[in-house]
């Protein structure tokens, strides 16, 4: 981000942030402040109790296998040599090119 850009939006974070909120008093119907508080209930009786895992044998097997295939996929790029590849090589022997011109020079 240029500065120029930065200087422009800083006066409209600012006034989003003199911005005034409603009361949020005024949107609540009559009786709600006097109300009594809810009574509370424990978490179990409305959660229920966790069920066991319904993998089948199939979804496990096809799970692992995918697993399987993203690591050896995750090996196979891991071992690639990205400088091996045409035109990044070309683009580094042009750079090692051009530092060595500049040393010289510097000399």
């Amino acid at each position: 981000m240029r500065i120029r850009d930065l200087l422009w939006s800083l006066p409209v974070v600012a006034l989003t942030a003199c911005t005034q909120f409603p009361e949020l008093e005024t949107v609540q119907s009559e009786g709600v402040a006097q109300a009594p508080y809810p009574d509370l209930i424990p978490l179990e009786g409305v959660v229920g109790q966790p069920t066991a895992p319904n993998a089948t044998v199939e979804v496990i097997e096809q799970v692992e296998g995918r697993v399987g295939g993203l690591k050896s996929r995750a090996d196979r790029l891991s071992r690639r040599d990205v400088a091996q590849e045409d035109a990044v090589a070309r683009r580094l022997r042009l750079l090692r090119e051009r530092a060595e011109e500049l040393r010289q020079q510097q000399l």
